[in-house]
């Protein structure tokens, strides 16, 4: 079933907000093991920034694979007919 533009926005927001809370817990945890002492201010914004990275690499990447899946498809479909 193809998946709509819609559903892969809401799955990569989803899957990117999930990311952003892991980062930023992440990052309050590993910085001070390398001498990085930043605030949470710092923290949430630099999570930010990299969260909004993150979606949109995620939802470009699943739009590819969509279009290569409707590609392959359609191939398929006229090698068959």
């Amino acid at each position: 079933m193809k998946q709509s533009r819609a559903m892969s926005l809401v799955e990569a927001v989803t899957n990117v907000l999930v990311g952003y809370g892991v980062a930023v817990m992440t990052q309050v945890l590993v910085f001070p093991l390398f001498g990085l002492h930043a605030t949470l201010r710092d923290n949430l914004t630099i999570g930010l920034v990299f969260t909004a990275v993150s979606l949109l690499r995620s939802y470009l990447l699943r739009r590819a694979f969509e279009a290569w899946r409707v590609r392959q498809s359609l191939r398929v479909s006229a090698n068959s007919g």
